[in-house]
């Protein structure tokens, strides 16, 4: 209590001025039409500023949730279109019953699930990235991972909610791809240096391709479907000796950005690898 009293004795002056001051500004205002017309003017220009300012702030976090929805809303309309799609690529008529039958390719019978990155690395030699989405979602291991720029990965574990990803910035997985325009297909693979670039390899010397061409997954595993974006050719060069070329792959999507994808649930996954399973041995 002692100090409190020493220091407003030791500042009692800057008080009193302070205190005159306001005392001065508040008679100066009410007393004088123009000062008070020019004060009101400047705290409505401060408060007006004031309150965009805040309504930035809350739009900012408003925008996340937006985001979420937006997310959600997207993969429905996905599913409806693929659906639809579906149906509109298969559709036939029989003629003896009068009646429209669909048969959708068994390959085809896929549907999406939103989540959302809420861990990702790019700087290391094997990157994982987790999602917001596990098992009560029906998110399993071994599904597809897509953004709408193109492929991300492949799940890697999942529990109750969460799943892990294994993106194609690890050299644990490895995407059969294809060219656009002429089918030939390849594997890519990361080097581990660049989180843009990639690997493309198994192309042999005679396939023609040009730089820009567009790789695409080729639709050989059940983890993704066929035609869903690769990436770019970025370059590319062969020696007298080799059989294959070596190209670079400018990836489709920018891992450094990814911030919402889409999980693939091939619907027809459990009867084809139990087939397989069955060949095999």
């Amino acid at each position: 209590m002692r100090t409190l009293f020493n220091f407003l004795i030791r500042y009692s002056v800057v008080f009193l001025f302070l205190i005159l001051e306001i005392i001065s500004f508040t008679l100066i205002v009410n007393n004088q039409g123009y000062q008070r017309s020019i004060f009101l003017s400047t705290s409505n220009s401060f408060v007006a500023e004031m309150y965009e300012v805040s309504n930035t702030v809350i739009e900012f976090f408003k925008l996340k949730a937006a985001n979420e929805n937006l997310s959600e809303e997207n993969t429905a309309f996905k599913n409806q279109i693929i659906k639809l799609q579906n149906e509109l690529s298969t559709l036939t008529k029989n003629q003896k019953k009068d009646s429209i039958h669909f048969r959708i390719p068994p390959e085809m019978e896929y549907q999406f699930i939103s989540a959302k990155v809420i861990n990702n690395s790019t700087n290391k030699l094997q990157n994982y990235i987790t999602l917001n989405k596990g098992l009560v979602d029906g998110i399993k291991v071994d599904m597809g991972v897509i953004s709408d720029e193109g492929v991300v990965g492949i799940i890697k574990t999942v529990s109750n909610r969460f799943s892990v990803v294994i993106p194609i910035l690890n050299p644990k997985i490895q995407i059969n791809s294809k060219f656009n325009h002429n089918n030939y297909t390849g594997t890519l693979i990361w080097s581990g240096d660049d989180y843009r670039y990639a690997n493309l390899t198994d192309i042999a010397r005679h396939v023609e391709f040009s730089l820009g061409d567009s790789l695409v997954t080729s639709g050989f595993t059940n983890t993704f479907p066929e035609g869903i974006p690769v990436g770019t050719i970025e370059d590319f060069n062969i020696k007298e000796s080799d059989q294959y070329y070596s190209i670079k792959i400018r990836l489709a999507v920018n891992f450094r950005t990814l911030s919402y994808v889409k999980v693939i649930d091939y619907l027809n996954y459990k009867e084809q690898r139990t087939l397989e399973k069955v060949s095999e041995n």
